[in-house]
């Protein structure tokens, strides 16, 4: 699991955020009186409260009871341990429409630029950026694309329903557009 770093840049809403959450390898190594997200099963034998969050794993299997037990965590972290790790979309994705989870869900790790706009699109809604991404790049990529043919979290409507509500046009219109 990557080490967190106050090199490390935060996006959050959309925009760069001081972060006052520590990433700790385990839930001792927590610096006193500060937040920290820890690995979950140090989590899951912590009391729970407000100033600890769980840190995923990418193998992390996203069942109904783990989802009900993440329903009370400030945030949930989810670790990318490189680029090419696809499985913490999934994750991301299961725990907003699946689970329902209304809490932050960051994307920590090997987080890169290029994978910003497709992660806002699986649920994540905050970023903590590998030290050598330039923030304003990461906030562009974020609106990258006006839009989407596929679902997500964002919009759950494929762009060929959304172009069939456009108003004046004929069908004919819609088939060639």
């Amino acid at each position: 699991m990557p080490e967190q770093t106050p090199s490390r840049p935060l996006i959050a809403e959309r925009r760069v955020v001081s972060d006052e959450w520590v990433l700790c390898d385990s839930a001792e190594a927590r610096p006193e009186g500060q937040p920290g997200i820890v690995p979950l099963e140090a989590w899951q034998a912590s009391d729970k409260g407000r100033d600890i969050a769980p840190w995923l794993a990418s193998d992390t299997e996203m069942t109904a009871a783990l989802a009900e037990e993440l329903e009370v965590a400030p945030l949930v972290a989810i670790d990318f341990p490189k680029f090419t790790d696809g499985r913490g979309y999934s994750i991301a994705r299961l725990l907003r429409e699946r689970h329902g989870y209304t809490g932050q869900i960051r994307a920590v790790g090997d987080v890169l630029i290029d994978q910003l706009f497709y992660m806002s699109r699986c649920g994540f809604d905050a970023f903590s950026l590998r030290e050598d991404q330039i923030v304003e790049d990461a906030l562009n990529a974020l609106s990258a694309f006006s839009r989407s043919y596929q679902p997500g979290t964002d919009d759950p409507e494929p762009l060929f329903r959304r172009r069939l509500r456009e108003p004046g046009k004929t069908k004919a219109d819609r088939a060639v557009a």
